[in-house]
This record gives C-alpha cells, structure tokens and sequence, in this order.
C-alpha cells in the first residue's frame, strides 16, 4: 500500500505515489483552454491511483496568515488571512498548521469543493500548509541573516530568518518572474538586512525560474541551490 502526496498551487495539481524508486509523479497546470473543474478532474484522476493507504495534502494557495504559536483566537482566522487574499468563508476550508520547533503557526484554507473530495475517500489524510513544510525541511545557519526561497511554476514563497527566527514568510503567485525578486529584494530592504552579509537558499523549480535566478545573482553573490525539482520525477516538498 502506498501514500498519495497532493500539492496545490495557484492553478496547478502535482501529485506523487509510491515510495523511491518505484515512485510516480506527475504535474498538471491550468492554462486558458483548461476547464473550470481542471483542478478536480486532475485530483479524480489522482484518486484513482491504486493501493492507496494514506493520503498527504499540502496547500501551497496564497490564502494563508503566519501567527505565533500558541495563538489561540481562532475565530481571527478569516480575517487575518483576507490581509493577503479575499476569503470566501461559504467555499475555503479553514486550517491550522503548527511548526513548534520555530514557535509559528499558519491559518490556511482549501477550497472546500476539493476538501470534501479528499474527505470522501474515507482515507487517512494528513493535511499541512507548503509554508510549514517547507519550514520543516531547510537547515537554518545561526545568527547569519538568510532568505530561504522555494520556487514553483508562476508562484514562489520564501521565509525571511536572523539569528533563527522566523522574522517574514510570504506567498506569492505571479507570471513575471522580476515580481519575485521585487518583492524579496524589497523585504530584505525593510528588514535591513545586510545584502553584503545575507544569504540566499534555493530551492524548487530552478530551471523554469532562470531570469529570477540570474537576476537575484547580480544582486548577490551568496546565492546558493539547494534542493532543485526535476518535473515529474522529482519534486522535494513532496518528499
């Protein structure tokens, strides 16, 4: 029997089942031919993946707000988050990710509609939001200021962190690549981060973001890679 990853990103469905080796992934993007049920009809397909045991979701939708842990006014929830996206409270699924190791949490909604479908199969389903997974999985280097930033297809999220805290995470989704870099270059400004002395961490869909890439690197010469995608045959935040 085997686990079934989901990611879900602005527009997109990646999917990975089975373990090493023998494992499958596949990646689908909706463009403007897709229909309006793209996104379910690929998880359908996904569903009928055989020997299921256990499903992982993990929701990469820039419908999210980071608060500290232990927060407990749960019903600030909507709110918060409709600092960053408008919230349809009758259609997205509200969430709570924790990560305690870095004293942080993330209210997260899923469109209810994909939800339900999950629920349906009656499966073990973990569910977690990408900005904690992805928390979860880097190294963070004490007391050097640091960008960890984890690529996607026209999407990117990064964690902004000094002497290991967690100071910013942001989610962004767009086509233009030079949006990213804005928006990090501008953080690490407020922040007032050394750019001689701040290090830049990679990870993700590096080949279908080498403008970003080549762009960041004539700011910075701490640029490093880290983990890199390889399209549908390896895929880190589902790992």
């Amino acid at each position: 029997m085997s686990k079934l990853s989901l990611l879900f990103t602005k527009g997109g469905l990646q999917w990975k089942v089975g373990k090493k080796s023998s494992a499958t992934e596949k990646s689908y993007f909706k463009d403007e031919n897709a229909s309006e049920n793209f996104i379910l009809e690929k998880l359908e397909e996904a569903l009928q993946e055989k020997k299921i045991s256990r499903i992982e979701v993990i929701c990469a939708l820039n419908h999210f707000a980071m608060m500290p842990y232990g927060f407990d006014q749960h019903n600030l929830a909507y709110p918060l988050i409709s600092y960053n996206s408008t919230v349809d409270e009758n259609h997205e699924e509200l969430m709570l990710a924790i990560n305690k190791n870095h004293h942080v949490q993330f209210y997260y909604t899923l469109p209810k509609n994909i939800y339900s479908r999950i629920k349906k199969t009656k499966l073990n389903v973990l569910f977690n939001f990408s900005g904690e997974k992805f928390l979860s999985q880097i190294s963070i280097k004490k007391n050097t200021p640091q960008i960890h930033i984890h690529l996607y297809e026209n999407q990117c999220e990064f964690f902004a962190i000094k002497e290991s805290k967690i100071l910013l995470y942001n989610n962004l989704d767009s086509s233009a690549e030079v949006d990213f870099l804005y928006f990090i270059m501008f953080s690490v400004s407020k922040l007032n981060f050394p750019m001689e002395k701040t290090q830049f961490y990679i990870y993700g869909n590096v080949r279908e973001n080498e403008t970003f890439l080549s762009e960041l690197q004539k700011f910075s010469s701490n640029v490093k890679i880290i983990r890199e995608n390889i399209k549908n045959q390896f895929n880190f935040i589902l790992q």
